[in-house]
């Protein structure tokens, strides 16, 4: 080959790839600039793709012999995305610990408007739920499962249902499985919801709504019988983090149906490929909450009867929880 056509066919090379490769040099600037924590979940998500196209085009430049500018250029390239993409790997614990503080409470953050409707229809089945029961008791039994009821129905006396607030905390072994049962039938609820997203999420939003009902039901069951207090204090402390962790999970899914029925000018496939990793970083998020809420749901709510103490945990776990999304992972880029 002669100077002449070397020439020309490296400029036509480098004039059908060089757009890819100035988009992986400015993220590859700002990665080692800032670290990788500073590139937004659309740079994250190519990082990748760019770095295997910075390959493909290293290996085709070698194959047809072009100039050595472009050579070297390519190969300094493809060292610095591979670099950052398969750089020093971190410790478990580090990787975790960098999840919960930056990954977790960015993507809620981020997809903030489809946790607000997951939240808002879950909030939706209690207000509808608790409205049925306390206007037609009749309708009590076909909201809520007699699995979940327990004997908690419009025929329990008001003694019955106080008593069903307060239990013996002294098998402690009982308590760590009746926790691990909690924690795996929510997490499986919350998973459910993530996983009928697929189905444009039209599923979703009946599971959250039906939740809610369960919720509202039984809440107005002890309100009619003056427990009010009782009641709230019995569910708010485990209830904070468990109801987000629904919501959230309902939140993947309908990110998910979205990106299937409105994928904006985007094949469909690449669509849910977007989404994945924001929704299933939300849903692994979420089962830690679950795992919280089983805790307190299988150890402090039955070994701790005082209203005022479970009070003083919602109410802080609350406040924790909204301080959490609402600050964590804000460091400056």
């Amino acid at each position: 080959m002669n100077a002449p056509d070397k020439v020309t066919r490296s400029f036509a090379f480098r004039r059908d790839r060089q757009a890819s490769w100035r988009r992986l040099e400015r993220t590859l600037t700002a990665a080692e600039s800032h670290g990788l924590g500073s590139l937004t979940e659309k740079d994250l998500l190519e990082l990748p793709t760019l770095h295997r196209a910075a390959l493909s085009a290293l290996s085709a430049a070698r194959a047809i012999s072009l100039d050595q500018a472009l050579l070297a250029y390519l190969e300094s390239l493809a060292a610095r995305s591979h670099a950052c993409v398969h750089g020093v790997r971190g410790r478990p614990l580090t990787a975790l610990l960098r999840f919960l503080r930056e990954s977790f409470p960015r993507a809620v953050r981020a997809h903030g408007a489809a946790v607000a409707f997951a939240t808002a229809i879950l909030a939706l089945g209690v207000v509808t739920g608790f409205a049925v029961t306390a206007t037609h008791p009749e309708y009590y039994d076909s909201i809520v499962p007699p699995g979940l009821a327990q004997g908690r129905d419009p025929s329990a006396s008001t003694e019955d249902l106080r008593e069903g607030l307060y239990s013996d905390g002294d098998l402690v072994d009982a308590l760590a499985l009746f926790a691990s049962f909690l924690f795996q039938h929510n997490a499986q609820i919350g998973i459910l919801c993530f996983a009928l997203g697929f189905a444009a999420g039209i599923p979703v939003l009946w599971l959250l709504f039906t939740n809610g009902l369960t919720l509202g039901a039984m809440s107005a069951l002890h309100h009619g019988h003056g427990l009010a207090l009782e009641w709230w204090a019995w569910v708010l402390p485990h209830g904070v983090p468990e109801l987000l962790a629904i919501a959230l999970c309902g939140a993947a899914g309908l990110m998910q149906g979205h990106a299937l029925l409105l994928p904006e000018r985007l094949a469909r496939a690449e669509s849910l490929r977007r989404i994945g990793v924001p929704a299933a970083t939300i849903v692994l998020g979420a089962v830690a909450l679950l795992a919280i809420a089983a805790l307190i749901e299988g150890f402090f709510r039955q070994l701790v009867h005082s209203v005022a103490i479970r009070t003083s945990v919602a109410a802080g776990m609350f406040i924790l929880v909204t301080a959490y999304f609402a600050f964590a992972g804000r460091r400056e880029r």
